[in-house]
């Protein structure tokens, strides 16, 4: 494939100030607001993000929620899945240029990877003017603020059938290396009569009905199954643009993973309806990233201060009856991440308590503690814990997020929590249950049906949900 020279970005100047300063200005705005609007807290080491590509002015500050975890580790390749929203041929479609300049510098292209990727015949090489769009370009800058140094490989996604599809994700995770992360740029939902989807009518219900909208969307694709999120959106009627983007990109991760499994965690979400105050012309934004299980996972430090606040908070609960948690001595960066998370008590083998969130809106520093007190007084199964008891260990599981799965048959007994939806009944299992007893997968959630008063047939019938998760649990 032959390329041509740089290709100047026409977007510079229309969808963000064509000066150099005053781009570099709106881009660390958007990165100030982020920080402002989620917190400090950063994962490290992303596999792939969700990013949105509207105006900066809109969708700038929650793109801001994924670009921030290139500051501290920058990758070394950005693979960019982006798409025409004038259309254009089914495939899979790379432009032949040497690298893309805007007003903040010029981003090469990494013509190895273009090369190996064109050489096996699911990706095409064609002209720059065929398929420049913002969908890719848009991204530009907030890379170049924040990876510098990273090499493009810009890819065009045209429905390219599920077949095609999946070849094309083995190819990209084949390709793939240890400092490389792919990039889907997506909006959500577009609502208003000037996009031809207007379920529901513009009234003070829209903005809390938008978000169920997308949200459905969002957990949809935190199975990293393609399937899955593309009969969601078919559904739904979602118009979620780069849906294709997203779908190749799940399949990508899905290809990836390994022991170290990877699951999504929703960095930000905001509509230009809120932004702007106007509901009847509304796009959403979202920005998702995902990271490997080992990402999440607390040092032995993090762990120590935790279970130190645990066991001060039930000391303190049994001297003076206090209701008052009891924080880690130091906040580290990981414990002020929220994630889900469950207090088990044991005594003398059995269990004593158990209390949990499967998601939270506060830091592990305040859930742990509060687990911890409900644990002891909250379990309705359980008197409290009594004054004068001793010998109560505690155990704390911290959760990845849930990742639903097509079927049972996805569950590996000991390694996986269940969360478990019938439609009439609902409950969960941590990993422990069934590797402290030896149990198969059938023996789990034949125990789980039994903890929610089902039938094991019930987990059989179409309409039940299963979603699996990890735990990092320590005592």
């Amino acid at each position: 494939m032959s390329a041509s020279t740089a290709h100047v970005s026409p977007y510079a100047g229309q969808w963000y100030p064509g000066e150099a300063n005053q781009l570099q200005r709106l881009i660390d705005a958007c990165l100030e607001e982020s920080a402002r609007r989620t917190g400090d807290v950063l994962l490290e080491n992303p596999a792939g993000l969700v990013v949105p590509h509207a105006g900066v002015v809109y969708s700038g500050t929650v793109a801001a929620a994924a670009y921030r975890h290139f500051l501290a580790r920058p990758p070394e390749r950005v693979f960019l899945l982006g798409f025409s929203h004038h259309g254009g041929a089914s495939g899979l479609w790379i432009p032949e240029v040497e690298a893309i300049r805007t007003p903040l510098g010029t981003t090469e292209i990494d013509r190895q990877a273009v090369r190996a990727l064109t050489a096996g015949g699911e990706f095409h090489g064609t002209s720059e003017e065929r398929l420049c769009d913002h969908s890719v370009e848009i991204q530009l800058p907030f890379l170049q603020r924040c990876a510098p140094l990273a090499r493009l490989v810009p890819i065009y996604v045209s429905q390219p059938g599920s077949e095609a599809r999946r070849a094309a994700a083995r190819r990209l995770a084949a390709e793939m290396r240890p400092g490389d992360v792919a990039i889907a740029s997506s909006d959500f939902t577009h609502y208003g009569r000037s996009f031809g989807f207007q379920p529901f009518p513009v009234d003070s219900a829209t903005p809390g009905r938008l978000r169920s909208l997308d949200l459905d969307a969002v957990e949809a694709a935190a199975s990293l199954d393609e399937e899955i999120f593309r009969a969601a959106l078919e559904d739904s009627g979602a118009t979620v643009c780069g849906a294709e983007p997203i779908a190749l990109l799940l399949a990508m991760l899905d290809a990836l993973q390994d022991g170290d499994e990877i699951f999504q965690q929703r960095l930000d979400y905001q509509t230009s309806g809120e932004i702007s105050g106007d509901f009847h012309h509304s796009v959403s934004y979202a920005a998702l990233g995902y990271f490997r299980h080992s990402s999440m996972e607390l040092a032995a430090e993090d762990q120590a201060l935790l279970m130190a606040s645990a066991r001060a908070t039930l000391e303190r609960y049994q001297k003076i009856r206090s209701f008052d948690p009891v924080r880690p001595a130091r906040i580290t960066p990981a414990l002020a991440r929220c994630a889900g998370v469950f207090v088990s008590l044991h005594k003398d083998g059995a269990l004593r308590g158990c209390v949990g969130r499967v998601t939270s809106e506060e830091p592990l520093a305040a859930a742990v503690p509060a687990m911890t007190l409900a644990a002891a007084t909250e379990d309705s199964r359980f008197e409290s814990v009594g004054a004068e008891e001793t010998g109560i260990e505690i155990e704390i599981s911290v959760l990845s997020p849930m990742k639903r799965v097509a079927s049972k048959e996805r569950i590996q007994a000991g390694v996986h929590g269940v969360m478990v939806d019938t439609g009439w009944r609902h409950g969960l299992l941590l990993p422990q249950v069934a590797s402290e007893r030896g149990w198969n997968r059938e023996q789990f959630l034949n125990a789980l049906a039994g903890k929610i008063g089902a039938r094991p047939e019930a987990f059989d019938a179409p309409q039940t949900k299963f979603h699996r998760f990890r735990a990092q649990v320590f005592h």
